[in-house]
């Protein structure tokens, strides 16, 4: 009998935030897929439990080390690591995911059920969805658990809503041209605007918009930022934006 895939959100930072589904689907999990950015790993690779020849992905691996605050056993477990690079090449990228789904696919063939830790929830820019479509595709179950979304936590986190009444909500990759974006109605969630910070900042600035920011929301090094003024023009990749209409007054319904 072939195992099963399954994505597995882990929530935004915090472990307590990742849910009794996601720690149950590790727990019971054979092999844990570990996404890798590096350049350094060139090829899918299987480690045993025992083994710690790349331990230094697994400290870079900050879905694992939240599952790790949650999750018993998780160092008994299986690896397999998938090389994720963060490159904008099409053609490049297919062959790293087709690729990585074929060493999923080995294992599964195993009767091995794996678990793709994921930052976040696995549906919203994540790259575990290209190994799951090509499992899915191949026709090999496949499933996936949520987790709670960053752009969720960092509302919570800056204790606002993020949409009331018949507000629209927008979430924009800010990597690439958000100008017209920004002019959308509701609210804008900017995410992955790390490297065009400063660019998004102006903007802001220019079309008088309401924004709060989180970096690495629900971690050691959460920072919170009030308004385009205290927005620094680096910022890290997990950081994320909400932005609004300026209020011009009356209160609210």
């Amino acid at each position: 009998m072939s195992g099963i895939f399954t994505g597995v959100g882990v929530g935004p930072g915090d472990p307590e935030l990742m849910t009794l589904k996601a720690v149950r689907a590790t727990e019971a999990c054979s092999v844990i897929a570990i996404p890798v950015s590096a350049d350094t790993l060139e090829k899918p690779v299987y480690e045993h439990a025992g083994d710690k020849s790349n331990a230094v992905y697994l400290e870079r691996c900050v879905a694992y080390r939240i599952a790790a605050g949650a999750v018993r056993g998780i160092g008994e477990k299986d690896r397999l690591y998938l090389p994720m690079p963060m490159i904008k090449e099409k053609d490049r990228l297919k062959i790293v995911h087709e690729k990585d789904a074929a060493a999923v696919a080995e294992l599964l063939d195993q009767g091995k059920n794996v678990v793709f830790l994921t930052l976040g929830d696995p549906t919203v820019y994540s790259t575990c969805m290209y190994v799951h479509k090509r499992l899915k595709r191949d026709g090999y179950t496949t499933r996936v658990v949520p987790g709670i979304p960053s752009f969720c936590a960092a509302a919570a986190r800056m204790d606002i809503p993020l949409v009331e009444n018949r507000q629209e909500l927008h979430v924009l990759p800010a990597s690439y041209h958000i100008e017209e974006s920004l002019d959308l109605p509701g609210t804008k969630v900017l995410m992955k605007a790390g490297r065009q910070m400063a660019e998004v900042k102006r903007l802001l600035t220019e079309k008088g918009l309401d924004s709060v920011m989180v970096e690495n929301c629900g971690m050691e090094n959460e920072k919170l930022y009030f308004g385009a003024q205290e927005i620094p023009e680096q910022a890290g990749y997990y950081s994320l934006l909400v932005v609004k209409e300026r209020q011009t007054g009356g209160e609210n319904v």
